[in-house]
């Protein structure tokens, strides 16, 4: 008997403009979740949720500090919903508001939830990685996602690395793993779903994320500028969309145009993002509004600007201006 395709994953508008359809599970027999993704900077975080969801829903950069907010993916199988947070990566390199506005929201979401996903890469530990493991609370397990190990040539060496983890921290199991690794992904499911209290989902069944679509378009640039500029660009950076609107196209489509502001702290950063006759400014808004369509599943209009702001990343006021917390 031939194989039954997967159908194709509904386009992320659809889902956050739908009402919440009646459950398929009863209320009796449902389980519900919320796990922290935590782990130092660059560590593969974003990669695992967006695995775990099933579509992207966070950005990838290998840029350390890409994530600045807290991302929730969900995913629902059977009687099972699983509530992922995707938390900032850990900051102890600069003392600044932005900063302290990250690790205030891994601190927010490592006190709140039912299960910790410790993500570090496999064989390694650092100072880095110390720093987030001391955060987590002994009262609330947390799994040893040993990630990336599709990268360790010798597997006889994690035996001693996973004894000397354990010593660091009572972890309630042990999961080597890669996140692009689709069985290690499913098989991550299986572990975490004995930690589910059985109770209510929180979200609709066919629900991906708690996020907008503004939100996402405001990310997606932000990716793009970072892949684009790789280490030239400092990570204070941000984006601002200024305008997010909807209309009807010729041919009764759906139409959003976007308008967003790349936000620099120096002359010399405004003029690297822009390129020479505006070349990188244009790849970047190009490849933002492809992702985009992609996305949503309609047509998409992005016009970008690019503006200095100098001392933003340490000026309160501004950052809460620019959605920082």
């Amino acid at each position: 008997m031939m194989p039954t395709k997967k159908p194709p994953l509904p386009d992320l508008s659809d889902l956050l403009s739908q009402p919440a359809a009646t459950p398929t599970v009863p209320l009796a027999e449902q389980r519900c979740g919320l796990l922290a993704i935590a782990g130092k900077p660059n560590v593969g975080k974003s990669t695992l949720l967006n695995a775990l969801v099933g579509q992207k829903i966070s950005i990838t950069s290998r840029k350390a500090q890409t994530t600045r907010h807290r991302i929730t993916g969900i995913r629902t199988l059977g009687a099972s919903q699983f509530v992922f947070v995707d938390t900032p990566g850990f900051q102890t390199v600069h003392n600044t508001a932005l900063n302290r506005s990250l690790n205030k929201t891994v601190l927010g979401a490592l006190g709140e939830v039912d299960l910790v996903l410790f993500v570090v890469e496999a064989g390694s530990f650092t100072l880095a990685d110390a720093k987030v493991l001391s955060l987590l609370k002994p009262e609330i397990p947390a799994l040893l996602i040993a990630n990336k190990l599709d990268t360790v040539h010798r597997r006889a060496e994690i035996a001693p690395w996973l004894k000397s983890m354990q010593e660091r921290h009572p972890f309630a199991e042990f999961v080597p793993m890669s996140a692009k690794n689709a069985k290690d992904v499913e098989r991550l499911f299986g572990i975490c779903e004995k930690y589910l209290p059985q109770q209510p989902w929180m979200y609709a069944e066919d629900e991906l994320t708690d996020r907008s679509e503004k939100f996402l378009a405001s990310e997606t640039v932000r990716e793009k500028l970072f892949r684009f500029t790789g280490d030239e660009l400092p990570y204070t950076s941000t984006v601002v969309i200024d305008k997010f609107e909807e209309e009807i196209g010729r041919n009764q489509s759906r139409l959003v145009k976007i308008a967003a502001t790349i936000v620099v702290e120096r002359e010399g950063h405004k003029a690297m993002i822009i390129g020479e006759r505006g070349e990188r400014l244009k790849r970047i808004g190009t490849e933002a509004r492809q992702e985009l369509e992609k996305l949503m599943g309609c047509k998409v209009f992005i016009e970008l600007w690019v503006k200095v702001r100098s001392g933003w990343a340490d000026d309160e006021t501004r950052l809460r201006s620019f959605g920082y917390e």
